[in-house]
């Protein structure tokens, strides 16, 4: 069992279209019982899905008394369920702090692994208690970023973010977002990183939100659901990579 956290320090990169697509992609194509986690109080990811919007229920995910894992719900999708999020998350990084819970995220991560084979979790954008808590609770980082210089700017902070968290920090894996190749900085940004994932701009992707639905679902040929399946293929060969790791806890 591995997890695996889609992150950005700011939002409007695509964080939660990534997520998601992953997410389907880890229970259609890897067959994976997998559960996407949306901690994003915005709950794009959850919407995304087709889940039923609660108010105030994303919280009981933190409490002591229950069962994550019951709460999560099914989706259109075979071997796909979510924990959807809503409002009562904005005070999370606060009630952790003031209740001292600085390993929550990591006790319920493991918890949740007993059910699931891949857990994506859907990070809220910004430098926070929760984010921190994350990083040391998964096996790799995924963070999109725009191919601009303030994009790149914001990943590399992010990077040394997610590596300042403990001694053995997990699989980081930059992807470029939202990249217009007609553009040449995008372009010139592309070929000074071979080894990225690109993950195209494209209508198509905006639709998901009318759909409801990922894009590999509804139109398996286009090119960024291709983009997608490939950064797919490379999030679980690290993964694999981090379960077979010697004093994986």
């Amino acid at each position: 069992m591995a997890s695996v956290a889609i992150y950005s320090p700011k939002g409007g990169v695509g964080k939660s279209t990534c997520a998601v697509n992953l997410a389907y992609l880890s229970a259609t194509t890897s067959k994976r019982r997998t559960l996407l986690w949306d901690i994003d109080a915005q709950g794009a990811a959850g919407f995304l899905l087709q889940a039923a919007q609660g108010r105030d229920t994303a919280n009981k995910i933190f409490s002591k008394d229950a069962d994550p894992a019951d709460l999560a719900q099914p989706t259109p999708y075979p071997q796909l369920s979510v924990l959807a999020a809503d409002a009562s998350l904005r005070r999370l990084d606060v009630q952790l702090v003031e209740e001292d819970a600085r390993k929550r995220v990591r006790k319920l991560v493991r918890g949740l692994e007993r059910r699931f084979e891949r857990i994506i979790l859907d990070c809220p954008p910004g430098v926070t208690e929760i984010s921190e808590q994350i990083f040391r609770a998964v096996d790799v980082v995924v963070i999109p970023a725009q191919p601009s210089a303030l994009g790149l700017r914001g990943l590399e902070a992010a990077q040394a973010h997610v590596r300042a968290q403990r001694r053995s920090a997990p699989d980081i894996l930059p992807v470029l977002s939202m990249a217009d190749m007609r553009r040449k900085l995008h372009r010139e940004t592309a070929a000074q990183h071979p080894d990225w994932g690109v993950i195209p701009y494209a209508s198509a992707v905006e639709r998901m939100s009318a759909e409801r639905a990922p894009l590999n679902a509804f139109a398996p040929r286009h090119p960024a659901a291709r983009a997608y399946a490939d950064l797919w293929s490379e999030v679980e060969r690290r993964l694999l990579a981090a379960e077979s790791a010697p004093g994986r806890d």
